[in-house]
C-alpha cells in the first residue's frame, strides 16, 4: 500500500494519474496547504521542502520508503512497475528530458503566470506580461512537439502525465487551447483516458469548493501560501 500525501494541485494530480494508470492501491492523506498542514513536523519528516505531494511506499524493497518531489515519485513508480518508462537508452532519456522540462520549466513558469494573474496582491503588468508570454512560449513548444509525435516522448509516458495537469488551468495562465491545435488534440486525448479521469477525481469535492470560491484564498490562507509563514525557518 502507498500512502499519498495529497492536495488537488497539478503536482498532486501527476501522481494520482500514474497510480491509477498502474492500478496500484493507495491511500490519500489530505494535506491542506491553505491551513498550513505542510508545515507540521510529521509531514516535514517525509517532505523536508514542505511541499506536497509526498508518499510512503510500505511495500518497497527493504522496508517503507518515504519520498518527496513529484518527478522523483513518477520515476520511482515507473521503474518499480516497469511501465511508462522505456528500457532502451534513447527511449528512457527521451522521457527523462521531457519530464525535466516539466519540472524545470512548465511547472515553475506556469505557476508564476498563475500567481501574478490571480494571486498577487498587486497587479504588476510587467510580471503579468512576462509570465503570460513565457506560458505562450511553453505552449508553443508542446504544440510543436506533439505535432511531430503522438506523445511527448513518442509513446505515452510519465512525461505526459507530468505536463498535462499543469495545462488544465490554461485560462488562468492567459492561454486558449484552440490556439494550439496539436496540443489540444493531445490534451483532449489524455482527458478521455479512464485512468486520467480517475486521477483527476481525487478530492473532487474540494476542487468544486475551491472553484465556487474562484480559487482565491482568504487572507489567512494567502499568508500561509505566499506570505511570511512560508519563509519561517523550521
Amino acid at each position: 500500500m502507498i500512502d499519498l500525501y495529497f492536495w488537488p494541485t497539478p503536482n498532486g494530480y501527476k501522481v494520482t494519474i500514474l497510480l491509477e494508470e498502474l492500478g496500484l492501491p493507495y491511500k490519500v492523506i489530505p494535506i491542506n496547504i491553505g491551513k498550513g498542514e505542510q508545515f507540521t513536523p510529521e509531514f516535514l519528516k517525509i517532505s523536508p521542502n514542505n511541499k506536497m505531494p509526498a508518499m510512503v511506499d510500505h511495500e518497497a524493497a527493504g522496508g517503507p520508503l518515504a519520498m518527496f518531489e513529484s518527478g522523483a515519485m513518477l520515476l520511482y513508480l515507473a521503474e518499480k512497475s516497469g511501465r511508462f518508462m522505456p528500457q532502451d537508452v534513447r527511449g528512457r532519456y527521451s522521457v527523462i528530458q521531457w519530464l525535466m522540462f516539466q519540472m524545470g520549466t512548465v511547472g515553475p513558469m506556469l505557476g508564476q503566470a498563475h500567481h501574478f494573474r490571480r494571486y498577487a496582491p498587486e497587479q504588476l503588468q510587467y510580471a503579468i506580461d512576462r509570465y503570460t508570454n513565457e506560458a505562450k512560449r511553453i505552449y508553443n513548444v508542446i504544440d510543436k512537439r506533439v505535432g511531430e509525435a503522438r506523445y511527448l516522448a513518442g509513446d505515452y509516458s510519465i512525461a505526459d502525465m507530468a505536463v498535462f495537469p499543469w495545462l488544465i488551468p490554461h485560462s488562468m495562465q492567459g492561454q486558449a487551447l484552440e490556439d494550439y491545435p496539436h496540443l489540444k488534440r493531445w490534451y483532449d486525448g489524455l482527458m478521455e483516458r479512464p485512468a486520467v479521469k480517475r486521477g483527476l477525481a481525487v478530492m473532487a469535492e474540494e476542487v468544486q469548493r475551491m472553484r465556487q470560491q474562484q480559487q482565491t484564498p482568504d487572507k489567512k490562507s494567502w499568508e500561509i501560501l505566499f506570505g511570511k509563514q512560508q519563509y519561517e525557518k523550521r
